[in-house]
């Protein structure tokens, strides 16, 4: 916690859903019921570059309200063909931040994937400040394919997120902060 009863997250990897369910008592005992009682939040995305779907709802979740739910972000899966919508969670682990209280979020170039995502849902929520650089535009989701019988692989996008408020993408162009400085001075 920072003075001015500011707390400071550094997340350089957004967990997923099991992963959560696994930690989660632990992060909470440690971390989360620390900061809770603060007045305003910074959540440091800047060399976040890793992450998991699953984590996204989470996430967007412990800074909005619990009603009414929210659609916070579409992924469609380009080789199934399907189109997933993340919603809000009714219920969590522990209390939420809530939709009050000041969230800012520091980027920077290096800020990829679901850190974009996350940040792109909260921005456009008109739930969190951006504050730093352009993210780097990177894609939710890569997979890594074989070529051949050779020991080459090639790490393709196989998915697109598409915010239901603004019915684009950040993917490519990356999130646009609403305060753009130098990434090392965020």
């Amino acid at each position: 916690v920072l003075d001015g009863n500011i707390a400071y997250l550094k997340i350089q990897h957004i967990i997923g859903e099991e992963m959560a369910q696994k930690v989660g008592p632990l992060l909470l005992e440690y971390i989360w019921d620390k900061v809770l009682p603060t007045s305003a939040m910074i959540l440091d995305f800047r060399s976040a570059a890793s992450g998991e779907l699953s984590g996204i709802p989470y996430i967007v979740s412990y800074y909005t309200d619990p009603e009414p739910l929210i659609h916070i972000d579409s992924v469609y899966d380009r080789p199934s063909g399907i189109t997933t919508e993340l919603w809000s969670m009714p219920t969590l682990l522990g209390k939420r931040y809530g939709s009050s209280k000041p969230l800012i979020i520091l980027t920077s170039k290096n800020t990829l994937g679901v850190a974009e995502d996350v940040a792109y849902c909260l921005k456009n929520l008109k739930r969190a400040t951006i504050v730093g650089e352009n993210t780097a535009g990177g894609t939710v989701k890569i997979d890594k394919i074989k070529l051949g019988d050779t020991d080459f692989f090639v790490s393709v996008p196989v998915a697109k997120s598409i915010n239901p408020i603004t019915n684009k993408s950040w993917e490519i162009d990356g999130v646009a902060p609403d305060v753009e400085v130098p990434a090392e001075v965020a």
